[in-house]
């Protein structure tokens, strides 16, 4: 048997979550950081070219959070590397998850997200 879920409770967990991933690229930045650390002309072709300024946005937002690291490369220009933090490989978790659910009830879902 489950324990009891505090309902308020689990909705206000759920909500941070959604807002630390609130971002348009999130998912994909931590998909593509899955697979191990990428400079960010790397990462920014890797996901079709994706504006300058959002993929900034989100690697900063996902910084701020703890779920991405960044590390800098004393080169000319300054070169940064982006990795996944220990909170943002435990994330694949969830990922996993969120996959097996989509497959599991692929059939009901509509093709219309």
């Amino acid at each position: 048997m489950l324990p009891e879920v505090d309902e308020e409770l689990c909705l206000a967990e759920i909500g941070e979550v959604l807002r630390m991933l609130d971002t348009k690229w999130s998912f994909l930045v931590i998909s593509q950081l899955n697979k191990g650390p990428q400079r960010f002309n790397q990462l920014r072709r890797s996901l079709d070219n994706v504006n300058t300024q959002s993929l900034t946005d989100t690697l900063r937002h996902l910084e701020r959070h703890g779920l991405v690291r960044r590390r800098l490369f004393p080169s000319v220009p300054v070169t940064a590397e982006y990795s996944l933090t220990e909170m943002g490989e435990d994330f694949r978790r969830v990922l996993r998850e969120m996959r097996s659910w989509r497959r599991k009830w692929k059939d009901e879902l509509t093709a219309d997200f």
